[in-house]
């Protein structure tokens, strides 16, 4: 019997690589720390490891910048860990491969007194996962930062890299999931374990918050159960996503948050037309 070829070996990748904008040289996955546009994290920035350091690191977090550090660190999912760095360094887009690659969580984006938050599903492998900065560096975000910059949210109507000088003003942008996941499905578990850090974030939001956009039926859901574990009045029965449909949450203290469903700005429903940008002004106009 004739011996079995061994696989081919694979592409031999620059690391350090010099990032598009700025020109520094990162390793993939970026350390943190080392002046990576936008990092919010340090070499001392605590991780997470366990579901249980999940919960008690969002919870102590002082403040959006603090929660983006301990974000961008997390370690709670293994898989995910593997597959994003994974990504990050045998898995690049050979449209990229000379590019260094974040592969870390994708920390929060946008005005830290936001009145408005964007919820999405999790980071795109080859988006955030590659960028650092949430809907940057692929199609779906093309669509949103559009029309973000059409809707007076956004200083400029493109998202390339992180360093580009985009501005967001009066919204920031969250996921349910910080990690890329495998074929963008992340399992019921993984949820659970990034949930916290969601809750954090409305918590640390909601003395300004007026509405939130959920991009996507995972992301309303998500948008609801962090209200409910914060003690907010969600109506029953649950309200069912659909694009356009808005329902009225209210805070522990009786403040109206209203929460507006869009379908995601995934190539899937944009080129199809299921999605067209008339649609999703329609719904940041009413943000």
């Amino acid at each position: 019997m004739s011996a079995v070829p061994p696989d081919p070996p694979s592409p031999r990748l620059p690391d350090p690589a010099q990032h598009p904008v700025t020109g520094g040289h990162f390793r993939s996955p970026v350390p943190p720390g080392t002046g990576w546009p936008g990092d919010p994290a340090t070499a001392e920035t605590p991780v997470a490891t366990t579901p249980a350091q999940v919960r008690r690191l969002a919870k102590g977090a002082d403040g959006i910048r603090e929660l983006d550090a301990r974000v961008s660190v997390c370690r709670a999912c293994p898989r995910l860990v593997d597959w994003r760095e994974s990504v990050a360094t045998r898995g690049r887009r050979a449209a990229f491969a000379d590019q260094p690659y974040w592969g870390r969580p994708g920390p929060s984006f946008g005005d830290p007194d936001a009145e408005v938050l964007i919820v999405g599903l999790a980071p795109a492998a080859n988006g955030t996962n590659r960028t650092g900065r949430m809907f940057t560096g692929d199609r779906s975000g093309d669509w949103l930062y559009a029309a973000l910059h059409r809707g007076g949210y956004a200083s400029q109507p493109t998202s390339v890299a992180s360093g580009d000088g985009l501005v967001l003003t009066g919204l920031r942008i969250v996921a349910t999931v910080r990690c890329a996941p495998p074929a963008n499905k992340p399992t019921t578990e993984e949820k659970a374990t990034c949930a916290p850090w969601l809750d954090r974030d409305l918590e640390l939001s909601e003395p300004r918050l007026r509405s939130m956009l959920a991009l996507g039926s995972i992301a309303w859901d998500a948008a609801l159960g962090a209200a409910r574990r914060r003690g907010w009045l969600v109506p029953r029965p649950k309200p069912r996503f659909g694009h356009g449909v808005e329902t009225v949450l209210r805070t522990a203290a009786g403040h109206p948050v209203r929460l507006v469903g869009s379908y995601h700005v995934s190539q899937q429903n944009t080129f199809t037309g299921k999605l067209t940008e008339a649609m999703l002004d329609e719904v940041i106009a009413r943000l």
